[in-house]
């Protein structure tokens, strides 16, 4: 029997009893943020919840988790807590629980209409890596910029390739994004170029959000590094290809990428998406012992991005894409980056890198999409090969299960010029 809530969810909904993803929200414009769930068209403020007494099990009674301004001491506690939290969520929010259901000035108090609220960043983000996890995605970007005959470089297939991004640039969905000016390739003996970035793109990604973390100089087995993840956002990673281009060897990404990146607002917990667990792709070679998993997992998460050209009314579909892309795993992703003692914390963000299929309408970015420019990209009325001011790009993710959808809602960003 499939569970159901007595609040109403559309069948179209990604925000089912099945998922209730966390999030932090604002109920008017002047008040505290706090957690919350998501559950149809609301949010449910757990703040009430937790003051009416109704997370009663042994790891969340005590606990004023739910009294804090972001998920950081939730996430924390790690998972036997998320799944005690789960548990009672599911059952106070079940057709069949009179608790709330019944209970008239504990619902309206409890239960906000998601119109009203407005989304916060989750989790106070200490650290932010990004990685290079699709093989499509690294092997396009090899042919672009290297050529065929070495495309993907030997050590990719036996290291997770990650850099040290820039937390304090992450913003919530639906912020602008001002064009980033630095300096680009010169063009023959003249200087660098410098001015607003003439290649701006969209990376299509997903985040893993840290929940318990590690001490330093203690790795985490690679078998139990799901218990350190938290859930999933998606993520945005703004990247500036000429300047990006320009600086990266030999220390890699820096102006390219940290100007921006977009989190949508909720976290989907790894125990919502067990269901749509899928078979990692098989690794040729075999990983290194630290990186062997006894289950290789992946998700069956349908990714689309849509862009709204400037001046335009109608959005258009620009990409199609799957998280089972992912040549090496979340958790293979924090197993490494923990192998030489670096300690993880909650809120920490670690990034996929932009997740790319095999077909060219599965591509994650524009750089691709487009061939860096030389196959511009029909758009209804207008075509890109970057993104141009005005521009806003979308992404959706959501996975299928029978009769409902757990969902990430959407995860937004416009463009805005470069200051003069």
């Amino acid at each position: 029997m499939v569970l159901t809530s007595f609040v109403e969810v559309q069948p179209d909904s990604h925000f089912p009893i099945q998922n209730l993803p966390y999030g932090v929200f604002k109920p008017e414009p002047g008040s505290e943020p706090r957690p919350g769930v998501a559950i149809g068209d609301y949010v449910l403020d757990l703040s009430v919840i937790a003051s009416a007494g109704l997370f009663d099990g042994p790891f969340l009674k005590n606990s004023d988790c739910f009294n804090q301004l972001n998920l950081n001491k939730f996430v924390g506690l790690g998972r036997p807590a998320w799944k005690e939290a789960r548990v009672t969520l599911q059952k106070l929010l079940s057709a069949t629980e009179p608790t709330l259901r019944d209970n008239p000035s504990l619902r309206q108090k409890a239960l906000v209409s998601m119109v009203k609220v407005q989304m916060l960043l989750p989790v106070v983000i200490g650290d932010y890596t990004d990685f290079f996890a699709s093989m499509h995605h690294a092997k396009n970007c090899g042919l672009i910029f290297r050529g065929p005959e070495n495309p993907v470089n030997p050590n990719w297939f036996h290291i997770p390739i990650a850099y040290h991004g820039r937390a304090s640039s992450i913003v919530i969905s639906g912020t602008d994004i001002i064009r980033p000016r630095g300096q680009g390739h010169p063009t023959g003996n003249s200087p660098p170029y410098f001015g607003p970035s003439r290649k701006l793109d969209f990376e299509m990604e997903m985040a893993a959000v840290v929940g318990a973390g590690n001490e330093l100089g203690k790795p985490v087995d690679v078998n139990e590094a799901a218990d350190h993840i938290f859930g999933l956002v998606l993520m945005n990673d703004w990247s500036a290809r000429d300047i990006q281009a320009w600086e990266y060897v030999p220390l890699g990404p820096f102006l390219g990428k940290s100007f921006g990146t977009t989190i949508s607002p909720w976290i989907v917990t790894l125990d919502a998406l067990e269901p749509f667990a899928s078979d990692a792709p098989k690794k040729n070679p075999p990983p290194l012992p630290y990186l062997a998993e006894k289950i290789s997992k992946n998700y069956d998460i349908s990714l689309q991005v849509f862009v709204k050209p400037a001046g335009q009314e109608d959005t258009c579909i620009v990409t199609r894409s799957n998280f089972m892309h992912l040549y090496w795993t979340i958790t293979q992703q924090l197993a490494h980056h923990t192998i030489n003692g670096c300690n993880l914390r909650p809120g920490d963000l670690l990034g996929t890198g932009t997740i790319s299929g095999p077909e060219p309408e599965s591509y994650g970015c524009l750089l691709e999409l487009t061939w860096n420019g030389q196959k511009p990209l029909s758009l209804g009325g207008s075509t890109r090969k970057f993104l141009e001011d005005g521009d806003e790009v979308i992404f959706t993710g959501c996975c299928k299960g029978d009769g409902y959808l757990v969902g990430f809602g959407t995860c937004s960003g416009k463009i805005l010029p470069s200051p003069p």
